[in-house]
């Protein structure tokens, strides 16, 4: 589904008077007909549609956030999916206060990029690389977000899709190891828990070969794995939804 589809940022438009539009015809906004509802909400429809076309050109996916549920917020990625940036972040422990960031992930148009702790991930180089249009994590919104924030002194407020949530409305539950299968991954080696990640750490820092290239390598792969996630899960809901 893209933004072109939606109706439901509109002020007073729901999911049961969208559908009701997407069934008489009005599939897109350039479908759409003012005869095919009231006229107060005919209105409020042509209007939003009137504002939302230039922003859309412009790339403003601060807009559409701020109008569409946050359920609903994965409506953006058909959009935005090209510039979204995917990350993932390991760290020392659960505690955001007293444990440490390691290393974080980002993949974005292709290309991955790692930030290592005591080399550079810093401040600077994690704000620049979520400058995106649409971040996308998984469990980002409860465990990555806040200890980006606590850690580098940051405020995120860019819109974020957090994979876990539209998984579970097509019922893919679990965590993402779980998940990754049902989309179509294949891991060619075991899993590492966070118990794992903390252990490579702790043995790279008393300078054990290869534990942070292990590290690395999992925490590398667990983000680019959110893309082939984000595009399944959101295919399920366009199948689900979409008449």
């Amino acid at each position: 589904m893209r933004l072109e589809n939606s109706y439901i940022g509109v002020d007073g438009v729901g999911e049961t008077t969208e559908r009701k539009l997407w069934e008489a015809g009005a599939h897109t906004w350039a479908d759409f007909e003012p005869s095919l509802c009231g006229p107060t909400t005919a209105e409020r429809i042509e209007s939003f549609i009137e504002r939302a076309r230039p922003r859309l050109e412009n790339g403003d996916s601060d807009f559409f956030d701020r109008r569409l549920p946050s359920s609903e917020r994965w409506r953006l990625y058909e959009n935005f999916r090209e510039e979204a940036c995917f990350f993932d972040i390991e760290t020392t422990g659960l505690d955001q206060t007293y444990n440490d960031v390691t290393c974080v992930s980002f993949h974005r148009d292709g290309d991955t990029e790692t930030l290592v702790r005591g080399d550079d991930l810093t401040h600077e180089n994690v704000r620049e690389l979520l400058d995106a249009p649409l971040l996308v994590s998984f469990n980002g919104a409860r465990f990555d977000i806040p200890f980006l924030e606590e850690s580098f002194d940051l405020s995120i407020d860019a819109p974020h899709l957090d994979l876990m949530y539209p998984c579970k409305r097509v019922d893919l539950t679990g965590g993402l190891k779980a998940i990754e299968p049902e989309c179509g991954v294949e891991r060619d080696r075991p899993d590492i828990s966070g118990e794992d990640a903390v252990r490579l750490w702790r043995e790279h820092e008393r300078g054990v070969d290869g534990a942070l290239e292990t590290l690395i390598s999992y925490n590398r792969e667990d983000t680019v794995n959110l893309k082939t996630v984000a595009d399944d899960t959101v295919e399920r809901l366009d199948r689900r939804l979409l008449p």
